[in-house]
């Protein structure tokens, strides 16, 4: 039986009408000085899955050869304190802010947290009326002490707007596979094919009773610090579990079918963006989409609690 994606939750799941929002970017902001990106060399590497694990009607399969150019990516997810410096700048607007309400997980929804909505077939996600990156699990919640750990409630478009300022852009989803990757070969993670090798925690995934019960065996019922757990072999944190990543690519389940082998940047036009990575509420009994391979996707003005987003830049020559 195929198994829903547990941890990702579109605005059109849900019974709210709201009107279509305009597309705002400040004019007023400026380039931000990106640090510590890791320099990619590119090549070619088997994409995909045919794993028993696996989804093929996510669109996982086949494998196939898919080469990427050199590309430079940052280690870490943009954390609260980056995109704090960008609405500093710009004084940008998110989507959940704009639409006045976000997504949160019914165990981290602070108990004065006004519930509008509960959403049909995921009750475990709750419309909550000012939630937001600056509050992520409700209007009297805050990020502050959480400089270091991913933005969340954050939508595509939002991710887009910071890339535009800080002169960066996001990752194709082949990019991002290659990178996640960290040299391996047809791995199921990042790190391997043993989720805990010798009974080590490697990503923040859900760990307990879905979705009753997070009992925090990796440390952590929502985010963690974006330089929590080890490394790939690229450098690259958190390339599984922790929060959602936005991809640059419109989701279809089979255009990479027919698209191109090399630098593929998937369909021209859709409804839905892929989303790649898994985050803290993936649980292998419900959706199992902390694996490298694995696939989602989201609306572009669609957020939750645990949708971020990591940036990526063209090699300089």
């Amino acid at each position: 039986m195929e198994k829903r994606s547990c941890c990702s939750i579109s605005r059109t799941s849900n019974v709210t009408t709201i009107g279509k929002q305009e597309t705002f970017f400040s004019s007023r902001s400026k380039s931000a000085e990106i640090l510590d990106m890791v320099r990619l060399p590119g090549g070619t590497f088997l994409m995909g899955t045919e794993d028993e694990e696996g989804f093929p009607s996510d669109g996982e399969g086949p494998i196939r050869s898919v080469t990427v150019h050199p590309f430079s990516i940052s280690p870490y997810t943009v954390t609260n304190a980056q995109f704090m410096s960008f609405v500093e700048a710009t004084d940008y607007v998110t989507d959940a802010e704009r639409y006045g309400w976000s997504f949160v997980f019914h165990l981290l929804a602070t108990a004065a947290a006004k519930v509008t909505q509960v959403s049909q077939g995921t009750p475990w996600w709750w419309n909550v009326e000012g939630a937001s990156w600056r509050r992520p699990e409700g209007p009297d919640s805050t990020m502050e002490d959480r400089p270091d750990h991913p933005v969340v409630h954050i939508s595509w478009n939002d991710a887009r707007a910071y890339c535009k300022w800080s002169g960066t852009r996001l990752l194709t989803e082949a990019e991002w596979e290659y990178a996640a990757r960290g040299g391996l070969v047809q791995k199921k993670y990042p790190w391997g094919d043993l989720l805990k090798p010798s009974g080590m925690h490697m990503c923040n995934i859900f760990q307990g009773k879905f979705p009753e019960k997070n009992n925090a065996g990796d440390g952590y019922i929502g985010t963690a610090p974006v330089h929590a757990f080890p490394p790939n072999g690229y450098g690259l944190y958190q390339m599984a579990g922790n929060v959602w990543e936005w991809c640059a690519d419109w989701f279809s389940r089979d255009f990479h079918r027919k698209d191109v082998a090399v630098n593929p940047k998937g369909p021209g036009h859709g409804e839905s963006k892929v989303m790649r990575g898994g985050s803290y509420l993936c649980h292998k009994s419900y959706c199992n989409r902390y694996r490298v391979a694995a696939r989602t996707s989201n609306t572009p003005d669609s957020s939750s609690g645990n949708i971020g987003f990591r940036v990526a830049a063209d090699a300089a020559e």
